[in-house]
């Protein structure tokens, strides 16, 4: 296995290999490539949108450990960019490969009760759950959270897929073959682990974000919190200065620093969270990784989130994460690219937009997102609803 010394650093012009080829992955070589690294890309999908700015591709599955190491042994490190690409693929690399971010935190973050466990038993505080193996679990929660909660599948499943609301002992019963279902999947898939969890349902004012960077040296920043506003499910803005009171926005960032610290994160992490009416904070998810809300920082601060996860695999100094302006982070999905592309020639000079090279523009795919700069949030929020790009969200 290949180690490096809390003092080493990997410097350009290392070749750096990401598992996954998305938006994320794209986001991250461009921002690398400024500062003289060369990437790879494993991605099953050709021309995917990160191998689009990339020196090459290894267009394979996620799970694919032999084109993994192929991959690999053109690199100095590898990093991943989303947290569905396999976590033993990872642990092999890592017996042979550099690997900073590690395995074990993509384990954890890749199973729902395995990281509300792992938070739980640090005292980090997040909603409270029942690991669920069947439907009798399912009874036994319902009970326990006083017959409101949510249902999600433990592996998989991104903005609200895989989730149910629960507020009735006739829901309940109504989706018990869709949790059937959930159950015999994941078993028929080699899983031994619980297939399902059940949460107790938080009557939530709204939803914080903390992106937070460590590197081998323990150095640690977090980015300025971000006010998150879903549609669907889906992230559909981010709001920066997050409008909320400075004891709560400081508190977010502590729970975020704490995640970090006690997981000993290499790279970035995201912490998604819940505030309370009484202004309690509750850890509801983990993304080990750039994340959507982050976004923002391509624009509006010091270091962009891709430039820091490159800084903090690579073990350089942390990069500054100042919030240079207010900023709104709004979504493109697929049914947003032609209105979008339609207005784009009179849009004010404030308005950023970052499309991603997707081929298709599917509905509710995430296709891209504009950052608006501007001096007041209130004047962001106002264009968005105005400009006629997200009259279909």
């Amino acid at each position: 296995m290949q180690t490096r010394s809390n003092a080493d650093a990997v410097l350009p012009p290392a070749t750096i290999g990401i598992l996954g080829g998305g938006q994320l992955g794209r986001m991250m070589a461009l921002a690398g490539r400024q500062m003289g690294y060369r990437f790879r890309v494993l991605d099953p999908t050709p021309d995917a949108p990160a191998a689009q700015v990339a020196d090459g591709q290894v267009v394979a599955a996620y799970d694919d450990v032999d084109a993994a190491r192929r991959l690999a042994s053109q690199c100095h490190l590898v990093t991943y960019e989303f947290e569905n690409v396999s976590a033993a693929v990872a642990a092999a690399l890592a017996e042979t490969c550099d690997v900073p971010q590690g395995s074990e935190l993509l384990a954890i973050c890749q199973h729902r009760v395995r990281e509300k466990s792992t938070l739980a038993g640090r005292g980090l505080p997040v909603t409270p759950f029942l690991p669920v193996s069947s439907l009798r679990d399912l009874d036994e929660a319902f009970e326990r959270f006083d017959g409101r909660m949510v249902v999600k599948t433990c592996r998989g499943g991104y903005d609200g897929k895989g989730q149910w609301m629960v507020r009735s002992r006739e829901q309940l019963e109504t989706y018990a073959r869709d949790w059937t279902r959930a159950i015999d999947h994941h078993r028929a898939a080699g899983f031994d682990d619980h297939p399902l969890i059940a949460e107790a349902y938080v009557p939530f004012e709204g939803e914080l974000s903390v992106i937070v960077a460590r590197n081998r040296r323990g150095e640690v920043r977090a980015f300025p919190p971000a006010e998150n506003i879903h549609k669907r499910h889906i992230l559909h803005m981010s709001i920066v200065p997050a409008r909320y009171p400075e004891d709560v926005i400081a508190r977010a960032e502590e729970v975020a620093r704490q995640v970090a610290e006690s997981l000993g994160v290499v790279g970035l992490i995201a912490v998604e969270m819940f505030v309370t009416g009484e202004r309690e904070i509750l850890i509801n998810e983990l993304a080990p990784r750039p994340h959507n809300s982050g976004h923002y920082t391509l624009d509006a601060c010091a270091t962009s989130q891709f430039e820091q996860h490159v800084r903090a695999i690579c073990n350089l100094p942390l990069g500054d994460v100042k919030l240079y302006s207010p900023v709104v982070m709004v979504n493109v999905l697929g049914q947003h690219v032609e209105p979008l592309l339609a207005r784009m020639r009179d849009f004010p000079p404030q308005v950023k937009v970052h499309l991603y090279g997707k081929a298709e523009a599917k509905r509710d795919r995430k296709m891209g997102h504009v950052n608006i700069v501007v001096d007041e949030v209130s004047r962001a929020l106002r264009w968005v609803e105005t400009c006629g790009v997200w009259t279909d969200t």
